[in-house]
């Protein structure tokens, strides 16, 4: 494996960071979390872009934690497993935050309307959902692919997913936030 043609790849495709591929862990999360702030202080990211970048890496790896279906053929069973990974496009001057996991049918059909409405709404409706949703306890922070989709919306200029079929019952679920550059530090 050549390390120099993976990191040239990574920085001609914008990616600036990527997370760990495989099993993940809620003090992976924070690890990742830790290494991604420094990432964005060498990259003189705004600190309110900055925010929106981690809050929506944890919330996606958060998504991976729950929802993946991953199965470990060494110990045959599921483990949470996925990649997040930070890019940044420099003809849009706006970063990206995208995630991959395998997840299952019942999953899908739970996540899939929820981003469809969310994907619909604009800025000011998915704040006040959010808003309400936070007050009535629905859809709370806990596995039900709710307000963590809103979180990550109101955070962001739009998103996109998408559902391949692997088999009858899981998916390659593939999700992307695209957050414009706010001033950067110094500007």
């Amino acid at each position: 494996m050549d390390i120099a043609k993976i990191e040239k790849f990574l920085n001609c495709s914008g990616i600036i960071f990527v997370s760990y591929v495989g099993m993940l862990s809620q003090e992976l999360i924070s690890n990742m979390t830790e290494a991604l702030e420094k990432e964005t202080v060498k990259n003189n990211v705004s600190m309110s872009t900055s925010v929106n970048i981690f809050t929506i890496f944890v919330e996606l790896s958060q998504n991976i934690l729950n929802y993946s279906k991953s199965k470990n053929e060494h110990i045959k069973e599921l483990e949470p497993k996925g990649l997040v990974l930070v890019g940044y496009d420099k003809e849009d001057d706006s970063y990206y935050v995208v995630s991959t996991n395998v997840i299952d049918r019942i999953d899908k059909d739970n996540i899939s309307p929820k981003l469809t409405e969310i994907k619909s709404m604009n800025r000011d409706e998915i704040k006040k959902t959010y808003r309400e949703l936070r007050k009535s306890g629905r859809d709370s922070h806990g596995k039900g692919a709710g307000i963590g989709f809103y979180e990550i919306s109101k955070r962001c200029d739009n998103i996109d997913f998408k559902f391949t079929p692997i088999n009858d019952n899981k998916f390659q679920f593939i999700f992307q936030s695209n957050i414009t550059n706010k001033q950067k530090i110094g500007e």
